[in-house]
């Protein structure tokens, strides 16, 4: 296990990280698997949670989508993608949605000299160097968003997802609104065909390629490139303003989103007007089965989201994500008690 995911690992000892470590020395209460984007909050959330309510979470950062696949199955309670399904994929698979949490997906590098923060891009020459035109961190394009920065003649590694990812579904939702070639060439989804570059697996995956390559480029969720001290770059967004990524840039986008008449939480947040917001936000997701088939196991996991929205937001912007607000999490609520029901067709959730 490299050094960036024992770091992460160790921000909760009660959440299981990774396929490879989905087995928990404890009894499971709550099952979930997917998306590694919201994995740093749901580990800080989970350790506080099992303080109050000896309840434990074991999650397999898997990716959002084998955390699709596996609440389809009905392998888990429940599962988590930063992609969200569409009302007709909720429908045919039976599920219900809510947003969770909203944070950043963050580029950054591995260039020798470059501190965080130090290097601009936009999302045309992101485009770009994902599809290979631009190959040299001294290329033209680069030196003239970064006037007076000093930029090494080096080859640029692209690295991206190797899974199903919700992150990936971002970032590439991104590209493909500011560059038609990318939109033709590459696509928006979970998983695409990438013309160059190293895979990695899960956030961690990425982040750790990054930092083993001289002169990367990755994107990862920002706490991640938090949490380890990455090299992170400012992006130039829509209204052309230069912006860090950090919760207020996240709040900004985040302000864009209405809920309430989202076609079952069906929102993504990326390329978002106003001078402060950060291109590429995004909601993370949590599915359910709307027929439980344990009533009990997804009535403690209920539980243990009313808990996270009503006491987690400090938590979460700690990480820099941002929490939702209240008349959201209404909305939410309502739509348990409406849409997610026990075996006997009577819903769980009655707000105790």
């Amino acid at each position: 296990m490299s050094m960036i995911t024992r770091r992460i690992s160790a921000a909760a000892c009660t959440l299981v990280l990774g396929a490879a470590y989905a087995m928990s020395v404890y009894a499971t209460d709550i099952s979930g698997a997917g998306a590694t984007f919201p994995y740093p909050i749901y580990a800080k959330w989970a350790e506080a949670y099992q303080k109050t309510a000896d309840v434990k979470l074991n999650y397999q950062s898997i990716g959002s989508g084998g955390g699709i696949k596996q609440i389809q199955a009905s392998t888990v309670t429940f599962g988590a993608s930063d992609k969200p399904l569409t009302a007709d994929e909720l429908d045919k698979s039976d599920l219900v949605q809510f947003p969770m949490i909203i944070g950043g997906v963050v580029p950054v590098v591995n260039v020798p000299g470059l501190k965080p923060g130090a290097l601009t891009l936009d999302g045309p020459t992101l485009a770009s160097i994902y599809l290979g035109e631009i190959t040299k961190w001294d290329d033209a394009k680069i030196k003239a968003l970064n006037p007076g920065l000093a930029l090494p003649s080096v080859a640029i590694a692209t690295v991206h997802r190797a899974d199903g990812s919700g992150t990936n579904f971002l970032f590439t939702t991104y590209l493909a609104a500011v560059s038609p070639k990318f939109k033709s060439d590459v696509g928006a989804d979970a998983s695409v065909e990438w013309p160059n570059g190293i895979g990695g697996k899960g956030n961690e995956g990425v982040a750790s390629m990054t930092a083993q390559t001289n002169g990367a480029i990755g994107y990862v969720e920002y706490a991640y490139a938090k949490q380890n001290n990455m090299t992170y770059v400012k992006m130039k967004n829509k209204d052309g303003s230069v912006v860090a990524p950090e919760i207020k840039s996240f709040q900004a986008a985040a302000g864009n989103a209405d809920w309430a008449h989202a076609n079952g939480y069906y929102l993504v947040l990326v390329d978002q007007p106003g001078k402060d917001s950060w291109p590429i936000t995004g909601a993370s997701f949590i599915l359910m089965q709307k027929a439980s088939k344990d009533a009990a196991a997804s009535l403690t996991a209920l539980k243990f989201f009313a808990w996270a929205y009503k006491n987690g937001a400090d938590m979460a912007t700690s990480l820099d994500y941002v929490p939702l607000p209240k008349n959201v999490v209404e909305l939410v609520e309502k739509t348990w008690a409406t849409s997610i029901k026990g075996p006997d067709g009577k819903p769980i959730w009655t707000g105790k």
